[in-house]
């Protein structure tokens, strides 16, 4: 069981440097390396968790739990879906050609990063360990560093309008952070 866990480990890792480092970097958007850490934080943390993923579902940490991964379904197509329809995307649904204001944008800057690190959080508290609060922690700053990297490129591309949007909004929790 063991072997087939590192299989997983390896190819999913592989799958993530891919979609994180080289078509980031092949659009020179460099927040694709802080993003991978993200990423693989999650993975692992799934790859840790899956087995209590359905044990003692109603108690108060699992209910936590499932409220985190709801949330972090919504802010993901949400956010997904007016890159989509609304940036005028031209390589990919990240490389808007509009800065998009409306829907959940309207609130936070980064719902995408806000809903990694609610998927990391959901599936930490499946069980809560030392190794799975370290990976949490990873998590949360990997994200937080990715939305900073991408807010420098959004002003590099989107200039003005971007800081001024920068003020408008917060970059994770409305009214907060």
């Amino acid at each position: 069981m063991q072997y087939i866990k590192l299989i997983i480990l390896g190819a999913g890792t592989v799958l993530i440097i891919w979609f994180s480092w080289f078509l980031s970097l092949r659009y020179r958007r460099y927040h694709g390396i802080s993003r991978f850490f993200a990423f693989e934080s999650v993975f692992i943390l799934l790859l840790l968790n899956y087995s209590n993923w359905f044990k003692s579902p109603f108690t108060p940490i699992h209910i936590i739990s499932w409220l985190c991964l709801i949330i972090s379904a919504y802010t993901v197509v949400a956010g997904y879906l007016l890159l989509r329809n609304r940036g005028n995307p031209t390589i990919n649904f990240e490389d808007t050609s509009v800065l998009v204001k409306s829907g959940i944008y309207g609130y936070i800057r980064h719902p995408l990063y806000l809903s990694v690190f609610l998927l990391g959080t959901g599936i930490l508290l499946k069980d809560p360990g030392t190794l799975q609060i370290i990976l949490g922690v990873i998590n949360l700053v990997a994200v937080w560093l990715t939305a900073l990297i991408e807010e420098r490129e959004m002003i590099a591309r989107f200039g003005d309008p971007y800081r001024i949007y920068m003020k408008e909004t917060r970059m994770f929790i409305p009214c907060l952070l």
